[in-house]
C-alpha cells in the first residue's frame, strides 16, 4: 500500500522558512544557502530474559542553513518555528562564514569552497520502500513479540539468558536551495535482534550467539515474515550454541575461507567503505577513524582485489538503510562502480570534493544525522556484486579441502589506513573435503585489504546475495551516526591467516 509524507510535517511551515532563510542568505551576498528541515524519531525496546529491561521514544525536530559566503562554508542551526527565526539563524550562518575566512587566510590557505553543478530538482517527493510503519504498531504488540521469542529460547536446553532489543526509525527531511532544488523524503527503518547466551555451571565459562537477521530499510511487516525467516533462526540457535560451547580451539595457521553475507558486509563497510569516501583519502577526514591506503592518485590503477571483484556504490538499493531520493546537498541518488574487475575506479563523492577534484558531479554522499548537524560526506550502501551464473554457498563449500566457514559480524580491528585488519565472527565450521565438520572457536581472519580481496577466487550467485548492514557507522567531529547497508553474496577466499584469539590474549 503506498504511503503519504506524514500530514503533521506537512503541516510544518516549510516553505515559509526556507523562503525567510534563503531571501535572508541571498541579501547577505551567498554563492550558495541551503535549507534543512526535520524531524527524526527514534525509539527502542529492550527486554532481558523475556521481561521489560527499558525502552526510548524521541523526537529531533529543527532546522539548518548552510551558506557559501566569500569562498568560506558557513553553518547555523535552530528550532524557532518562524519567520524572524529561520532568518535569524541565515545571518549566523553568513557570521560563521565570515569568521571561517579570517582563520583560512590566517592559516595562508587560498582554498576556496565550490561546489559541483547538480540539475535542479524542483518540488520532488520521496518515500522509502515500507509496509507498516513500525510508530503505528502498539508498544504492547512489539514487547509481545519479543518476550515471545526470548521465552522460545529460553525455553531450549543450555540456554541461560537472552537479550532482545528493537530499534526503529521515522525520519522525515525538507531541503530547499538557492537554486531552485526543493525536496521532501520520508525514511523507516528497523533492526530486531536476540542474543541467548550459555553458562557452564561447572567452569563458568560462557558464550553466546546472536541473531544475524541484518537491519533494514523495512517497517514492522519485516518482525512479521517479511524479508527474513525469523521462526527458522529461532529454532537453530540453541542447537549451534550448545554446539559452540563444545567446539575445540581452532589451530592457528592459513587456511580457505568461506565467508557468508552475514559476516563479509562488515569487512567491505570497514575495507572499501571507508577506504573509498574521497574525503578521507585525500586527507580531509583524518580525526575519526583515519585517512585511507586508498589515496586520490591510484584512482584506474590500484589493484583492489582479484579480477572478479565488483563493487558498486548505490544510494538507490531497496531497502537499503543508507537508501534516499535526494541527498543533503539537494543531489538526486545514483549507483556507481568503485571497484571494477578487482580496479579502483570510482569514490564517494560530495559536491565540494566533486568540485575540488574535476570528478563531474556529485554521486549523492552528503548526509547529516540531525538538524543540529552540517552534512558531511558519508557512505553509500556500498556492495559487493554477485556473479550471475555463481555457485551455490553450499557449492562454494564443496570446493574447499581444508578451511573454515564464518558466519555472522562480531568484533573488528582495522588500522588508520583501512589497510590491516581482523575480524571475527558469531560462528565457525570447519570444512574438511567439501563438507562442514563441526565448529570452531576462538577463530579471527587477518589480512591487509588488497591481499585479502586478491584472495578472492570465486563469488556466489544472486541466491547468495543477502543486504547486511548497520544503525552505527560513525564519522566526523563532532561525531555523527549514518545507518548504511553493503550487499554480498557469499565468498571463497583462498590462503587467508587465522588467530587464535585465546592464544592472542594470552590466555
Amino acid at each position: 500500500m503506498p504511503h503519504s509524507i506524514d500530514a503533521a510535517f506537512t503541516a510544518l511551515p516549510l516553505r515559509a522558512l526556507a523562503d525567510a532563510a534563503l531571501a535572508r542568505a541571498r541579501a547577505l551576498g551567498c554563492d550558495h544557502a541551503d535549507f534543512r528541515l526535520e524531524r527524526i524519531r527514534s525509539a527502542s525496546w529492550r527486554l532481558r530474559d523475556a521481561k521489560p529491561s527499558g525502552s526510548s521514544d524521541t523526537t529531533d525536530l529543527g532546522y539548518a542553513v548552510r551558506v557559501v559566503h566569500g569562498g568560506s562554508w558557513g553553518f547555523a542551526s535552530g528550532v524557532d518555528l518562524t519567520m524572524d527565526g529561520a532568518a535569524k539563524v541565515a545571518s549566523q550562518a553568513v557570521a560563521m562564514a565570515k569568521l571561517s575566512a579570517q582563520v583560512i587566510k590566517a592559516a595562508g590557505s587560498k582554498e576556496r569552497v565550490e561546489l559541483a553543478d547538480e540539475p535542479v530538482h524542483a518540488d520532488k517527493t520521496w518515500i522509502s520502500a515500507y509496509d507498516v510503519n513500525p510508530f503505528e504498531v502498539p508498544d504492547a504488540q512489539k514487547a509481545d513479540l519479543l518476550a515471545d521469542w526470548s521465552s522460545r529460547l529460553l525455553a531450549a536446553d543450555g540456554v541461560a539468558h537472552v537479550d532482545a532489543s528493537l530499534l526503529a526509525v521515522h525520519e522525515n527531511k525538507f531541503y530547499a536551495d538557492t537554486a531552485g532544488t526543493m525536496t521532501t523524503q520520508q525514511r523507516v527503518r528497523i533492526h530486531p535482534q536476540l542474543t541467548a547466551v550459555a553458562v557452564d555451571a561447572t567452569t563458568g565459562e560462557f558464550d553466546s550467539m546472536r541473531t544475524i537477521a541484518p537491519p533494514a530499510g523495512r517497517g514492522w511487516e519485516y518482525l512479521t515474515g517479511t524479508g527474513w525467516d525469523w521462526d527458522a533462526e529461532l529454532e537453530q540457535i540453541p542447537g549451534l550454541l550448545a554446539e559452540k560451547m563444545r567446539a575445540p580451539s581452532v589451530e592457528a595457521g592459513r587456511y580457505d575461507l568461506v565467508v557468508d553475507p552475514s559476516n563479509l558486509w562488515l569487512t567491505i563497510h570497514e575495507s572499501i567503505g571507508h577506504a573509498t569516501e574521497l574525503d578521507r583519502a585525500l586527507g580531509y577526514e583524518a580525526a575519526y577513524a583515519g585517512t585511507s591506503f586508498a589515496t586520490f592518485d591510484q584512482l584506474g590503477k590500484l589493484k583492489y582485489g582479484s579480477p572478479i571483484m565488483n563493487v558498486t556504490g548505490d544510494r538507490t538499493a531497496e531497502h537499503g538503510l543508507a537508501t534516499v531520493g535526494f541527498d543533503d546537498e539537494g543531489v538526486q541518488a545514483q549507483s556507481w562502480d568503485l571497484v571494477k574487475d578487482g580496479t579502483l575506479v570510482g569514490y564517494q563523492l560530495d559536491r565540494r570534493i566533486a568540485k575540488l577534484t574535476d570528478l563531474g558531479r556529485s554521486n549523492g554522499c552528503a548526509f547529516a544525522d540531525s538538524p543540529g548537524h552540517v552534512p558531511v560526506q558519508r557512505m553509500a550502501n556500498v556492495s559487493l556484486q554477485p556473479d550471475p551464473g555463481g555457485l551455490s554457498t553450499e557449492d562454494l563449500i564443496g570446493g574447499v579441502e581444508r578451511g573454515i566457514y564464518v558466519v555472522g559480524d562480531r568484533s573488528w580491528s582495522i588500522d588508520m589506513q583501512r589497510y590491516n585488519f581482523q575480524f571475527t565472527g558469531q560462528r565457525f565450521f570447519r570444512i574438511e573435503n567439501g563438507r562442514l565438520a563441526g565448529q570452531l572457536r576462538d577463530v579471527a581472519y587477518q589480512a591487509t585489504t588488497t591481499d585479502f580481496w586478491g584472495s578472492m577466487e570465486k563469488v556466489g550467485g544472486p541466491q547468495t546475495y543477502v543486504l547486511g548492514g548497520a544503525f552505527n557507522c560513525g564519522k566526523a567531529q563532532p561525531g555523527q551516526v549514518a545507518a548504511v547497508s553493503h550487499g554480498c553474496p557469499s565468498a571463497l577466499f583462498r590462503d587467508v591467516n587465522i588467530l587464535n584469539t585465546t592464544q592472542e590474549a594470552g590466555r
